[in-house]
């Protein structure tokens, strides 16, 4: 069975018990974009952006309701604190390396700036995400500028999305392997509402990885604990949309539960780990216009009582977009001559099989 190029649905790994959109992936979601710049340059930068963005029109002017969760905060996280307050997002979602957060927002800014509709705007929260793959990329040489950041913004496209090297990820590590962009979605019925949760995710942390239920974290390297803890700092942004009508209470609900998809592979938010969740509702009716005379928002919320599936899509399909960060990652090298290898899937696909666990 030959694992190269192909996804892990497609070589019968299966994760969960919903079923996924058409592309498995956040774009998914009617109207979300998602775009990559990636840089790899010489033989000491890798690294790059990656756009996330909840809908085609002006944001900053048709705001979403959104919200932020922190798994664990050592992290760099930008634009947190008015999200938390006002409870929506008002720029694309920004991914990159930790010392690039400034640059993604200052870019950041400036495309919110230019867009026609915007010229009296006077304040802009972007909301930039960032883990560190200071190993493989010369992180100190700040290499991503804000044409990338913008190219990130202007390329965003649907249908499927490019995973692991490229964009945010094109530097990152995950479990000892190489890491990077993975996506994933999930399609509930019908009878529970019909909703699309669709998540992204930039992976560069560790733990023992579990692979649908297996310890294959244990099989390939019999991680004792103490190494399993001393190879589990690093970070996670996960990114959750949905076109569910959801208000910025419910959205940390369901962004808490994409923790729980996170731990289901063998994470375990570790003290050096920035582990951050933003998610946000796309569903036009609850847009909230950034000019009107009304006094009072409009949009029917979701009742919690209907809430359940989504949290379940969201583990699901963050634990699944997690693990196809792993299978689409390939070997690397980089700053110094570090090198990561890839997750040799053929072994994972051989070990995944003597348990029954394949198709």
């Amino acid at each position: 069975m030959q694992a190269q190029n192909q996804r892990p649905r497609d070589l019968g790994i299966k994760i969960g018990v919903l079923p996924v959109g058409q592309f498995n992936a956040i774009t998914d979601v009617p109207g979300v974009t998602v775009g990559h710049t990636t840089l790899i340059n010489g033989d000491h930068v890798r690294t790059g952006v990656t756009a996330i963005l909840p809908h085609q029109g002006n944001i900053f002017q048709q705001k979403t309701p959104a919200a932020i969760y922190i798994g664990n905060g050592f992290g760099k996280l930008a634009g947190i604190s008015q999200v938390q307050e006002l409870g929506n997002l008002e720029t694309p979602i920004i991914l990159t390396n930790t010392l690039s957060v400034p640059m993604g927002i200052q870019a950041t800014v400036r495309y919110t700036l230019a867009q026609s509709g915007n010229e009296d705007v006077r304040s802009v929260n972007a909301v930039v995400g960032e883990t560190n793959d200071g190993y493989l990329n010369d992180i100190r040489g700040m290499h991503v500028s804000e044409n990338d950041v913008v190219a990130a913004i202007n390329n965003a496209s649907n249908g499927k999305v490019a995973e692991g090297n490229v964009g945010a990820g094109t530097g990152t590590i995950a479990f000892g392997y190489k890491g990077g962009i993975g996506t994933s979605s999930r399609k509930l019925p019908e009878s529970l509402g019909g909703y699309t949760v669709g998540v992204l995710v930039q992976t560069n942390f560790g733990g023992v990885l579990t692979i649908a239920g297996a310890p294959i974290g244990q099989d390939l390297e019999q991680y004792p604990f103490k190494s399993a803890i001393e190879k589990s700092d690093g970070s996670c942004m996960i990114v959750v949309l949905t076109d569910a009508p959801l208000d910025a209470r419910q959205l940390e609900r369901v962004a808490k539960r994409a923790m729980m998809g996170l731990a289901r592979t063998g994470g375990i938010a570790s003290n050096g780990s920035g582990d951050y969740v933003v998610a946000a509702s796309t569903a036009e009716s609850m847009r909230i216009p950034y000019n009107t005379k009304a006094k009072t928002d409009n949009g029917d919320v979701l009742r919690n009582d209907e809430m359940s599936p989504l949290f379940m899509a969201t583990i699901e399909a963050t634990e699944e977009a997690i693990i196809n960060s792993l299978f689409a990652a390939e070997d690397m090298e980089g700053r110094d001559g570090h090198q990561i290898k890839a997750l040799p899937k053929e072994r994972v696909l051989s070990l995944l099989k003597q348990r029954g666990l394949l198709k």
